[in-house]
C-alpha cells in the first residue's frame, strides 16, 4: 500500500476552534446501498467550518480582534497556561497589553492572530488565578478571626470568561481588571499589615517610632503592589534588601533603621517572624548607647529575619496563585454535547484544602496534581488534532474535489474517506487519527480478484498518494499543528468506501467562527509558549 503515519503535535493553538460533538452512531440500514455517503454541495459547511486556509493565512490585527475565542481552544489554552511559570504568564500579559496599544496607534503587529489570542487568553489565566487566591486568602483572614472587624469581601467582578468574547473586547477587560483587581489586593494587603502591627512595637511609648514605622509600611505597601504587576514578574523585580547600618548608630539612628526594617515586612509575612524580628529591633534599641557595635548585629538579625519572612510570604502567594490555576483547569467541564473530560477528585481536594487552609503540597501531592493537569491537557490536545485533523481533510476535498465521508468505527478513532477528483469509483484515500497517530492510506475497492490492469491502477494510485499527503501536510501545518508523514509504498488496502461512515453535513462540528472571513486557519511560523520565541518562516 501508499500510506502516511505522523504524530501532529500543537505548536500553536487557532483560537477559533469549539467542541465538537460525537458523531452520532452510524444506522447501517440507513446507509445507500453503495455504502457511499457523497458529501458534494456541502461547500457552505466546509466554507464555515474550515475557512479558506490560503487566503487567511495572513491574519490582520483588525481581523483578529473580531474573532470568538472558541470553546476547545480556550480551555486548550488554559492547560497550556496551567504548565507555565508565573513569569511566562506575566510576559504573555506585558505582550497583550503592548498589542493593544499597537492597535491604537494603528501600528501593525508582528504577532498572527494565534499569537495574539495566546497571549490575551494566558493574562486572563493569570488574572482569574490572582482573584481565586485573592478570595481564598479573604476567606482565611475571615474565618481566623482575631482583633477588628473582618474583612470585607473585594469587590470585584466575576472571574474572566474569554471563550465567546472578541479579541478586542476581551483586551478591553483586561486593562479594566487589572486595575480592579490591583485595587482589591492591595486594600486587602493593607489589612493584613495591620495584623502584623502588635508586634511592631518598642517597649516604651514613643511617637516617633511609630511615625517612622507607619511612612516605612506605606512604602512596603506600594513595593507590593508595584512588585505584583505583569511587568514586575516578568523581570521578577528583587525584593528590597535594606541597606545595612552604618557604624557609630546612636539611639535615635537605630531607632530609624529598625522602624525601616520592620516597616519593609511583607503584608502577609507570618506573625512569628514579626515577633523574632521586632525583638531583633528592641534589642538593637536598648544596646544602642552602651554597645553600638551589638546594636548593629541585632539589626542584621531583624533585617535577616525579615528578608526569609518576605521570601517565604512570595514563594507562599505563589503557590496559592498556581494552586487557583491548576484548580480552575481541573474543575472545567466541558460544554452540554460534547465529549467528556476525566475527571481529576484527588487533585482536586488537594487543591481545595491549599486554597481553604493555605496547606502547602508535598512533593508527592504536587507531582499528583501535576500529572494530572498534564493528563487533562493531552486529553484536551487528542481532541483538538482529532477536530483540526478532520477539518484538514474536509479543507483538502474542498480544495482539489472529490467526495467526502467521516465515521468513528473504533471507539474515539476519527476516520475520514476522500476520493481525490479523478480517482473515482474505485479508489480513494482514507484518514484514521487515533492515539495522537494520523494514518492516510491509499484504498481500492474490495472484491473479485484484482486484474493486472486494476493492479496497475492501483501502482498509479499509490504513486500519487505522496503528493496528496504533501497537500495535506502543509494545510495542517498552516492550521498550527507540527506534522510530518513518514510514507511507505507497498501496493493498496481493500476495503469499502465510506463503510460505518456518516455524511459530514451530519456532523454538525458546527461553525467555530462568526464567518468565514473570521476562523483562524493558523500561524505563518510556530511560536513556543513563554518568554522565549521560536520562528520558522515558510
Amino acid at each position: 500500500m501508499s500510506s502516511g503515519l505522523a504524530f501532529p503535535m500543537v505548536s500553536m493553538v487557532a483560537p477559533t476552534v469549539a467542541f465538537p460533538p460525537p458523531p452520532p452512531p452510524v444506522d447501517a440500514q440507513a446507509l445507500p446501498h453503495t455504502g457511499m455517503l457523497h458529501t458534494h454541495g456541502m461547500g457552505s459547511h466546509l466554507s464555515a467550518h474550515a475557512g479558506d486556509a490560503a487566503q487567511q493565512l495572513v491574519h490582520q490585527a483588525g481581523d483578529a480582534a473580531l474573532q470568538a475565542l472558541g470553546s476547545l481552544s480556550g480551555v486548550l489554552l488554559v492547560g497550556r497556561a496551567a504548565l507555565l511559570t508565573t513569569r511566562a504568564l506575566a510576559a504573555a500579559a506585558v505582550r497583550a497589553g503592548e498589542e493593544q496599544r499597537c492597535l491604537e496607534r494603528q501600528q501593525a503587529l508582528a504577532a498572527t492572530a494565534a499569537e495574539q489570542w495566546r497571549d490575551a487568553a494566558f493574562a486572563a489565566v493569570r488574572l482569574n488565578a490572582r482573584r481565586r487566591a485573592l478570595e481564598a486568602r479573604v476567606a482565611r483572614a475571615a474565618a481566623g478571626g482575631g482583633p477588628g472587624e473582618a474583612p470585607p469581601h473585594p469587590d470585584l467582578p466575576p472571574p474572566l470568561e474569554p471563550v465567546g468574547e472578541q479579541l478586542g473586547n476581551l483586551r478591553q477587560q483586561l486593562a479594566r481588571y487589572e486595575k480592579d483587581l490591583s485595587r482589591a489586593e492591595k486594600q486587602h494587603a493593607a489589612r493584613e499589615q495591620q495584623r502584623l502591627g502588635a508586634e511592631l512595637r518598642l517597649d516604651e511609648d514613643d511617637d516617633a517610632w511609630q511615625d517612622a514605622l507607619r511612612a516605612s509600611r506605606r512604602r512596603a505597601l506600594d513595593r507590593f503592589s508595584e512588585e505584583h504587576t505583569a511587568e514586575a514578574e516578568e523581570r521578577r523585580m528583587p525584593q528590597t534588601a535594606g541597606r545595612s547600618p552604618r557604624p557609630g548608630l546612636d539611639a535615635a539612628e537605630v531607632r530609624a533603621a529598625g522602624a525601616e526594617i520592620l516597616g519593609g515586612l511583607d503584608p502577609y509575612a507570618v506573625s512569628e517572624a514579626a515577633e523574632l524580628a521586632a525583638g531583633a529591633v528592641r534589642h538593637a534599641v536598648r544596646r544602642a548607647a552602651e554597645d553600638p557595635r551589638r546594636a548593629r548585629i541585632h539589626l542584621n538579625e531583624a533585617r535577616k529575619y525579615v528578608r526569609d519572612a518576605n521570601k517565604d510570604a512570595r514563594l507562599t502567594r505563589e503557590a496559592q496563585e498556581r494552586a487557583a490555576l491548576h484548580y480552575d483547569f481541573l474543575v472545567y467541564e466541558t460544554p452540554e454535547g460534547a465529549e467528556d473530560l476525566a475527571p481529576a477528585p484527588k487533585a482536586v481536594e488537594l487543591l481545595r484544602r491549599t486554597l481553604d487552609d493555605a496547606v502547602p503540597l508535598t512533593r508527592d501531592e504536587l507531582e499528583l496534581v501535576e500529572r494530572a493537569v498534564e493528563e487533562r491537557r493531552c486529553a484536551l490536545e487528542t481532541i483538538y488534532v482529532r477536530d483540526q485533523c478532520a477539518t484538514a481533510v474536509e479543507e483538502l476535498a474542498r480544495r482539489f474535489g472529490g467526495p467526502t465521508e467521516a465515521g468513528r468505527p473504533e471507539g474515539q478513532a476519527i476516520r475520514l474517506d476522500w476520493t481525490p477528483a479523478g480517482w473515482e469509483p474505485d479508489h480513494w484515500l482514507r484518514a484514521t487519527v487515533a492515539d495522537g497517530e494520523l494514518r492516510v492510506a491509499a484504498m481500492y475497492r474490495d472484491g473479485p480478484e484484482r486484474t493486472p490492469e486494476q493492479r496497475a491502477l492501483d501502482d498509479a494510485r499509490c504513486a500519487q498518494t505522496p503528493e496528496r499527503l504533501a497537500e495535506l501536510q502543509a494545510i495542517i501545518k498552516d492550521m498550527g499543528l507540527d506534522i510530518e508523514f513518514q510514507v511507505r509504498t507497498e501496493g493498496a488496502l481493500p476495503g469499502i468506501p465510506g463503510e460505518g461512515a456518516v455524511s459530514l453535513d451530519d456532523l454538525d462540528r458546527g461553525s467555530t467562527a462568526p464567518s468565514p472571513d473570521t476562523r483562524g486557519a493558523g500561524p505563518l511560523h510556530k511560536t513556543v509558549d513563554g518568554a522565549e520565541r521560536r520562528r520558522e518562516h515558510r
